[in-house]
């Protein structure tokens, strides 16, 4: 017998079973409620790791994140020969790609500007550029960075695109590494942020970062909150470094009542919503993975653990 155990929501592990059954018959999808004997599990699926529970699968091969990244995941309690793959879906990457879009065409036209303009019951109009006069920069040139910098070349941005490896994409100009972090930098008048969470990146969006942007340019992390340094956020945007931003993580999340991110005029806030995984068609990838891993082929989002990505 095979097994993959599920952990978390309930009703999506539900869901996730019927579909395997259907699916993948030969692999029992088990859920955290009903493990069965935990000596069969191979494949686990799970947000966030559990000791007592990892200790507890002596045949586990291959631990599946519900999410996009694995940050949350506590590597070390997972034994050195135990895969680990992040999720890729086209609910996470259609949605990630819609936000950031968004989120760009409004620190573009303002927006934050006219929302703090509307309650103060003022009226000041403020000129208007094309999307084709307004450069862009993604950070993370993963399969969410590329498909978000699709949508951006599709409305009209000049794209810039950087990571630590780089990337060939076409009709964006790409950087790599750090001696070419500053020439994207200055030419980024909105800055994306879609890097993975390691020890390298944390607190990667701070005071020196933000002093390279072109003065009044806007920020988008859709990544992680722990990319950020709040205070130097804060002071950038106080200083007219930085004109808006918007952000979707945190950290902590959800933020403590009366944390200044709540009520600040040139912040959008939203509750981690940017790139969903969904529940119809997350299963699918995750079905085509287990087959992949069942026939010793290799698995898409497979994370390589010395890089934590």
């Amino acid at each position: 017998m095979i097994a993959v155990l599920h952990t978390g929501d309930a009703e999506r592990g539900l869901l996730w079973q019927a579909q395997f059954a259907e699916h993948l018959p030969e692999v029992q999808f088990r859920c955290s409620g009903d493990a069965g004997a935990l000596k069969d599990v191979r494949y686990l699926v799970a947000w966030t790791l559990d000791a007592g529970l990892i200790a507890s699968l002596p045949s586990l091969e291959v631990v599946f994140s519900i999410g996009a990244g694995v940050d949350q995941l506590d590597m070390s309690m997972v034994p050195p020969g135990v895969r680990v793959v992040r999720m890729i879906e086209s609910g996470i990457t259609t949605t990630m790609a819609e936000y950031v879009a968004m989120a760009a065409l409004a620190l573009h036209r303002d927006l934050p500007f006219y929302l703090a303009q509307q309650r103060a019951g003022l009226w000041s109009p403020q000129p208007v550029l094309l999307c084709s006069e307004r450069s862009i920069g993604v950070m993370g040139l993963g399969e969410l960075g590329q498909a978000s910098l699709e949508k951006l070349r599709a409305l009209g941005f000049r794209t810039l695109g950087w990571s630590r490896s780089g990337a060939n994409i076409e009709g964006t100009r790409c950087f790599a590494g750090q001696g070419e972090l500053g020439a994207f930098l200055g030419q980024s008048q909105i800055l994306v942020n879609l890097l993975p969470l390691t020890d390298d990146t944390r607190g990667f969006l701070c005071r020196d970062l933000f002093d390279r942007l072109p003065q009044g340019a806007g920020l988008i992390n859709v990544a992680r909150g722990g990319h950020l340094i709040e205070a130097d956020l804060l002071d950038a945007l106080a200083s007219g470094q930085l004109r808006h931003a918007v952000l979707d993580v945190a950290d902590p999340e959800p933020l403590p009542e009366g944390h200044p991110f709540h009520s600040h005029p040139a912040i959008m806030l939203t509750p981690h919503v940017a790139g969903v995984t969904r529940r119809e068609t997350a299963v699918h990838a995750l079905i085509a993975n287990v087959r992949r891993a069942m026939a010793g082929e290799p698995m898409h989002g497979e994370v390589d653990r010395s890089r934590g990505y």
